[in-house]
């Protein structure tokens, strides 16, 4: 199999407002976009007048900001991935509570779904999710102890 060239892509905005695409890797490559998108879109193109691979290359764009603004977008970044892992973290504790209150309590999905602030569908949802993994788990189990 073919390894796939990275290029590394840098796009930074000038005094117009212009953002301009260069790439180290690529001595002379230059192209320009009003916008993020239009730039970056722009950039493989571009590439491809330099490079044969460009359409099958894999592209890493850094950008080079004003430090405010490395600043703000940096602060939100870091705000989002601790609302992803608390919001993963929500989800195994749902999970959990739906299942205990549904097969120890003996709860119904409609008491549980209440209880928990959620829909009996979410519920049941939770609930198959739970079946699945473990039945997943047993599987590989069976497939590890048989390679013994």
């Amino acid at each position: 199999m073919a390894k796939v060239t990275t290029y590394r892509i840098e796009l930074e905005r000038d005094e117009s407002g212009t953002w301009i695409v260069r790439s180290p890797d690529v001595p002379g490559f230059h192209t320009y976009g009003r916008s993020l998108r239009q730039a970056r879109n722009r950039a493989r193109e571009a590439l491809s007048l330099w490079v044969e691979d460009a359409d099958a290359a894999g592209l890493e764009f850094q950008y080079h900001l004003p430090k405010q603004w490395r600043e703000a977008t940096r602060g939100f970044r870091q705000a989002r991935t601790r609302a992803i892992e608390a919001e993963r973290a929500a989800q195994i504790r749902a999970t959990d509570a739906a299942n205990y209150l549904t097969a120890v309590c003996g709860l119904s999905l409609r008491d549980t779904a209440e209880l928990l602030g959620l829909s009996h569908q979410r519920v049941q949802q939770l609930i198959v999710e739970r079946e699945i993994h473990a039945g997943q788990l047993r599987a590989r189990k069976e497939e590890l102890e048989t390679m013994k």
